[in-house]
């Protein structure tokens, strides 16, 4: 899956090289032939919405499931691994997926953008110009930023995997969560939930690529993902400690 991923900026970056967009398409496209750095955000952007809850959603799903599914599951608590402590770390392995992902996205635009492209100081959302090495610091902390925003979407995932023995229906429901919370954002008629929904903050990034770096939606993103990480948790807690796995 983070092989898939690497894909996305490549596709991006041979598909512009051959055919350059102009003034035809999105304007960050355009962007692209002139400074190859863009390639990265440019990946980002468009993976946001569909690849990364979707391999996020995969990972999540399988975290329980998958074990449970195989009959390990009965094994790793028989150890004894503990059930809060096996809930933990497996959380915490789809939490290094999520870093591993938006590292894997920026990463690979940044090569193949270097490799297809000029490359040289960038010009910020604000106006202002910087080097290198001040945008791949903002490149970081695009990562950490799509690494917390899915935090949220993970907690949802484990408390799914949790319900069922069936990885493919966690993974599935997972996902289409995902979707559901971005198509519910989208309609005025529900403005009143949109601040509540996981995916409200995901393109929220903005402020890290303007001068100086606004932590604002750092801070508004992080409480909103925490909170569902402490719900879903909770929840996945409580069916997990309570489940019978050793039949």
């Amino acid at each position: 899956m983070l092989a898939a991923l690497a894909m996305v900026p490549i596709l991006i970056a041979v598909a512009v090289r051959i055919e350059n967009p102009g003034d035809e398409g999105p304007p960050f496209l355009g962007s692209i032939t002139s400074n190859g750095l863009f390639v990265s955000l440019t990946a980002m952007t468009v993976s946001i919405p569909l690849f990364l809850p979707l391999t996020i959603g995969v990972v999540a799903g399988d975290t329980l499931a998958g074990e449970a599914s195989l009959g390990t599951l009965r094994y790793l608590l028989v150890a004894p691994a503990g059930r809060l402590r096996l809930l933990v770390v497996k959380y915490a392995g789809a939490a290094a997926f999520c870093l591993a992902a938006g590292g894997v996205i920026a990463l690979a635009g940044a090569l193949i953008g270097a490799l297809l492209f000029p490359v040289g100081p960038v010009t910020l959302l604000s106006g202002d110009v910087v080097g290198l090495g001040g945008y791949l610091g903002r490149l970081l902390l695009l990562v950490a930023y799509v690494t917390l925003s899915m935090l949220g979407l993970s907690a949802i995932g484990l408390f799914i995997s949790t319900l069922t023995t069936v990885p493919v229906g966690a993974m599935a429901a997972t996902v289409v969560l995902a979707g559901a919370a971005q198509i519910l954002g989208q309609l005025p008629q529900l403005e009143v939930i949109h601040p509540y929904l996981f995916s409200y903050h995901w393109f929220g990034f903005a402020d890290v690529l303007r001068e100086p770096i606004a932590f604002d939606s750092f801070t508004r993103n992080a409480l909103l993902q925490l909170a569902y990480v402490a719900v879903f948790g909770t929840l996945a807690y409580g069916r997990f400690s309570t489940k019978d796995v050793l039949t």
